[in-house]
């Protein structure tokens, strides 16, 4: 199979799992009996108070890509010196070029753009390191919400093959074995670049991965915390937006369900139109616990995505414009 026919079935694919997606919530919305109240009430409540909500969400988009665009600053500095503004830049035009790939894989192409020519390759590893921290967050702070969701709802206990307690306990123990070693790894990099070494095909580009040894344990814990700040101002921006559009919730119940979102999402291997039609899905199934305001899920759901990522990409491609892919001979 060649680049070309694969790219064309990765867009096919996600294109079409986005319509099936998009006409089930489109028909679990339909069928309701109450639609047109809930359509009312979404909208009486926007017309209160709801203004206010979209424009702190806005404002903590911001704040999200600019804890973004501080550990990028923070990864990218044993190759070079870049400025907050200059990373911030950086990262908007990674968002421009990677909501058409598959998991936004070329939100690294977009991100080195702004790096000397000599420097571009290496900063993909140091890329994969910020979102390796990302990731580990988002692990955390789902099993937390999984051992809330196992253990006061119902419907998740629920198995034809395994009984409730075995279930509970695989998922668990999974979870938290993955976490374990996802961990390790992190605080133990050099890992990685040892394999590098050792298998022989690997060895040229030995080179490229070499700056991820070079984070202190301080720096990754830095970066850590940077990740776990970004993952609660995303996460209080969905809860703000669902607030806005009248979903009544108490906001640790939302805040930990949204946390398994999360966690299946960072599971998922999507591209950025077929993500939209698959958190619609996985939103009204966790949140649904909490609230029937199916319609006002979904509009969450929808303006969450606009915000947090259509705008940046749209911002981040006008930044493109500017861009001197070759800046060296």
């Amino acid at each position: 199979m060649n680049k070309s026919t694969k790219i064309i079935l990765n867009y096919l694919l996600g294109a079409g799992l986005f319509t099936w997606l998009a006409y089930s919530i489109y028909s679990q919305l339909i069928h309701r009996d109450n639609l047109q109240q809930s359509v009312q009430h979404m909208w009486g409540v926007l017309q209160e108070k709801g203004w206010v909500g979209i424009f702190l969400v806005t404002v903590l988009m911001l704040f999200n890509w600019g804890l973004e665009a501080r550990k990028w600053q923070k990864l990218v500095k044993p190759l070079e010196e870049v400025s907050f503004l200059r990373s911030f830049s950086a990262i908007l035009s990674g968002v421009s070029l990677s909501i058409n790939t598959p998991n936004r894989v070329g939100e690294y192409g977009g991100r080195i753009l702004y790096l000397k020519n000599h420097n571009k390759l290496k900063a993909i590893a140091a890329t994969i390191v910020g979102s390796f921290s990302q990731l580990i967050v988002t692990i955390i702070f789902g099993l937390i919400g999984l051992l809330y969701y196992i253990n006061n709802y119902a419907l998740a206990k629920e198995s034809a093959f395994l009984t409730p307690s075995l279930w509970q306990k695989l998922v668990l123990i999974t979870g938290t074995v993955i976490c374990g070693l996802t961990i390790l790894l992190y605080f133990r990099l050099q890992i990685i670049l040892s394999v590098f070494e050792k298998i022989p095909f690997l060895r040229k580009a030995k080179v490229f991965v070499q700056i991820i040894v070079k984070y202190s344990s301080g720096d990754l814990r830095y970066l850590l915390l940077l990740s776990a700040l970004r993952y609660i101002v995303f996460s209080a921006q969905y809860l703000i937006l669902l607030d806005a559009l009248g979903v009544e919730f108490l906001w640790w119940q939302a805040f930990l369900l949204n946390s398994v979102i999360y966690l299946v999402m960072a599971g998922v291997p999507t591209i950025a139109i077929a993500e939209l039609g698959v958190r619609g899905k996985v939103s009204i199934f966790f949140l649904g616990l909490l609230s029937s305001n199916t319609v006002a899920i979904v509009a969450a759901t929808v303006g969450i995505w606009l915000i947090n990522l259509v705008i940046p990409a749209v911002l981040g491609s006008v930044l493109l414009l500017g861009v001197k892919i070759f800046k060296e001979k």
